[in-house]
């Protein structure tokens, strides 16, 4: 690659189809030579949620790795990144769970793929969990972001104090993983994105068939009124509340990311 970078492609949630990943980086105009996918002139941005899912999980890490190495490539961490770190890491005492993130059914379903397919390579997967505390949360180029779900500005304002890396370290997943503290609410927000609260004990099946009692929502509408200028989710809300208007406290909750800010992707 030259020098100068004379564009950027941004990827999406690779979720393990990694046959897909190579015929797409095929059709952009890389090429694979030594040992990853390259091109002369362009380099791609992974916006995270590599693992869990699809068939080839283990290669779809191996293509993005060779990449991110060989400075052919960038990525911010994605929420499946950060649970499979949290899923694998054991409490340190008593006040947490065995793991940080409970073994449960729902969570096991979620990255039983990644398990299964790494189950006879047992040292690459710490090998890519050690990665993982390597990978940006955010990436600002100046004329334009990435973060996986959500840029906050005061909050990656602080972070930035915290990690010039920009990445978790051991000590910052176990604080993340802690409710209501500064990280857990960053991390969530930049991996997760916004949410409000359903009113009056409504809730929502999901198609994966779990009850939530939250919403996915924009950060993007500078003046919202109602639940159908904010919400942002495959699932559709209960009956009767797309023309709810938004009350002062949900107002205020909600955050908006400027139109005079640089494109965020």
């Amino acid at each position: 690659m030259s020098e100068h970078v004379q564009g950027y492609d941004l990827i999406g949630d690779v979720h393990g189809c990694a046959q897909t990943l190579e015929k797409l980086l095929l059709k952009m105009g890389y090429q694979h030579e030594n040992g990853c996918f390259r091109h002369d002139s362009r380099k791609v941005i992974f916006v995270g949620d590599i693992v869990d899912r699809g068939p080839r999980i283990r290669e779809a890490l191996h293509i993005v790795k060779n990449m991110v190495d060989a400075g052919q490539a960038e990525i911010v961490l994605g929420n499946h990144e950060y649970n499979a770190m949290c899923y694998c890491t054991r409490g340190r005492d008593a006040e947490d769970h065995l793991f940080l993130r409970e073994h449960n059914a729902r969570n096991h379903r979620q990255i039983r793929e990644t398990l299964e397919q790494f189950e006879p390579y047992p040292e690459e997967w710490q090998m890519f969990l050690s990665w993982f505390h390597t990978i940006p949360l955010y990436l600002d180029k100046g004329h334009f972001r990435v973060v996986h779900a959500c840029w906050d500005r005061h909050a990656i304002e602080h972070f930035n104090t915290m990690s010039p890396s920009r990445s978790l370290s051991m000590d910052m997943l176990y604080e993340s993983a802690r409710d209501g503290t500064f990280l857990e609410k960053m991390v969530d927000r930049m991996t997760r994105g916004t949410s409000l609260k359903l009113p009056d004990g409504e809730s929502i099946v999901s198609k994966d068939g779990y009850i939530r009692n939250m919403f996915r929502t924009k950060f993007w509408n500078d003046d919202p009124k109602t639940y159908s200028d904010v919400v942002f989710q495959p699932d559709p809300l209960p009956d009767g509340l797309l023309d709810r208007k938004l009350s002062e406290q949900e107002l205020d909750h909600l955050m908006y990311y400027g139109k005079d800010e640089v494109p965020v992707f």
